[in-house]
């Protein structure tokens, strides 16, 4: 069985079934294929596999479509739709029976459960046994619809070489004659995969260890239509942090909905890459050096395991390096989905003056939103429990002698303000906590902020002195 020579330009794909969103896994081998491909400054395909049509609906497809954007996983060329490769595929299976590499088969589900039944009861692996392979086609039932089986090699071994996994040789009396057509005519998975993978020219099959045992069955199927088999690699799963198949507790999510919770897309795609990838000890790594540094020899020989913790600290690290002109729409979008509304000229003017401390504090965008609610939240602010408890009677007494000293003014810095409240509490022989959450709680309505004269100066002169006011009168 011979490979893809290593001249040809490198073409992969990723091949979704859009039965359900792009999810974790999903993501991780359209990153692999993608950085494959633009390392080797070939071509990354999209396949989408629909054609188990009661399952396939346009709402994946558009999740699936919507997810890639997100993370930066543009396509080469327009996506190619399975179903609408049918006739290609029933066409290959009728070539394989005229050459006799194919047969018609007319088992009954009654025969085909007792064969399963023999087999277990053996203690047998369960396959189908080849009884219509070389018999007389002239016995064939006419109340039977037939489907089309590949006759596969029963002797000798089948061996996939793997770039990940290495040689991995399977024994042909262990895998049966699948079959290529059902018996209402349309191709399998088996057929239509080996077809596109073929006539799409992809070099490079890279995709998840649970598709291991398909390789070596789709080779009958190269084998037998005399294709070069692609390079093969297979990429073991992503596990839960506890060892057991990701779930939806451990993170098994939709692409989307890191979204919603606030994660970078670059952050995503840095996760993503270090799930069973490695480059030494690099953890922080851009994508221009992922495109770079990718090879299928550093992917890891062993599941991987999902860490939330991972992903929060690494999207910290993402969103205080980001520039603020990237940052800033990110941001803004969040506040709308939150909020129901977008910030408006002068709210977006305190948040880009805020965003520097802001950022400092938060590991993700939602979490940044939350932060710098203050920024737009309308007057009087409702404060929270917690900072309801720190205006009280004395504090506010405090408010309202600042809010007069502060007045007074006529450069408002966080250097001003600081030393002017730092006047007011030497003045009254306080300590600065004792004034400055009391402050925060009023400008906020919170008890965790920036630096309270970096708010004050995010909020400007009129607005922080209106704030201390209402609260200092209530």
């Amino acid at each position: 069985m011979g490979n893809m020579t290593e001249t040809s330009q490198v073409i992969t794909r990723f091949a979704p079934s859009p039965t359900g969103f792009l999810h974790i896994g999903g993501a991780r081998t359209a990153l692999f294929n993608w950085l494959f491909a633009r390392h080797h400054n070939g071509q990354f395909l999209l396949r989408i596999e629909d054609t188990d049509r009661a399952r396939s609906t346009q709402e994946a497809i558009d999740a699936i479509l919507d997810g890639m954007r997100w993370l930066g996983l543009e396509h080469d060329g327009e996506a190619v739709y399975q179903s609408a490769r049918k006739q290609r595929h029933t066409g290959i299976a009728a070539q394989l029976l005229r050459e006799g590499k194919a047969y018609y088969c007319y088992c009954t589900a009654q025969e085909l459960e007792a064969m399963r039944e023999t087999a277990r009861a053996a203690g047998e692996p369960v396959r189908y046994n080849g009884m219509w392979r070389d018999r007389d086609q002239a016995e064939a039932p006419t109340d039977v619809p037939p489907v089309v089986r590949l006759k596969a090699p029963r002797t000798g071994n089948t061996t996939i070489r793997d770039q990940v996994l290495g040689d991995i040789t399977f024994a042909n009396d262990q895998l049966d004659d699948l079959i290529l057509l059902r018996s209402d005519g349309t191709p399998t998975y088996m057929l239509s995969v080996v077809a596109d993978d073929h006539d799409m020219g992809i070099t490079h099959v890279i995709r998840g260890d649970d598709h291991l045992t398909n390789a070596a069955r789709q080779a009958h199927i190269y084998t037998a239509l005399g294709w070069d088999l692609p390079v093969f690699a297979h990429v073991p799963m992503i596990l839960g942090p506890d060892g057991a198949k990701l779930s939806k507790r451990h993170g098994a999510l939709g692409v989307g909905a890191y979204r919603e919770m606030g994660y970078l897309p670059e952050a995503m795609r840095n996760y993503l890459l270090r799930l069973g990838w490695s480059h030494g000890d690099d953890e922080i790594i851009s994508t221009a050096q992922a495109i770079d540094w990718f090879n299928l020899e550093n992917i890891g020989k062993s599941p991987a395991r999902f860490d939330f913790a991972k992903l929060e600290n690494l999207n910290g690290i993402y969103m205080r390096d980001a520039e603020a002109e990237t940052l800033m729409p990110q941001v803004v979008a969040t506040i709308a989905q939150i909020y129901g509304e977008d910030p408006d000229a002068a709210a977006r003017a305190r948040l880009e003056h805020a965003l520097p401390g802001l950022k400092e504090r938060a590991t993700n965008l939602v979490e940044l939103a939350q932060n710098a609610h203050y920024l737009f939240a309308e007057r009087p602010l409702k404060p929270d429990e917690k900072a309801a408890k720190l205006l009280n009677p004395e504090a506010c007494a405090h408010l309202r002698a600042l809010a007069d000293q502060l007045a007074l003014l006529e450069e408002w810095s966080a250097q001003t303000t600081e030393d002017c409240i730092r006047a007011y509490i030497a003045q009254a022989d306080m300590k600065l906590g004792k004034v400055a959450q009391p402050l925060r709680a009023a400008l906020t309505g919170t008890t965790v902020s920036p630096g309270i004269f970096d708010v004050l100066v995010s909020l400007g002169k009129d607005e922080s002195l209106a704030r201390l006011r209402d609260q200092a009168s209530l």
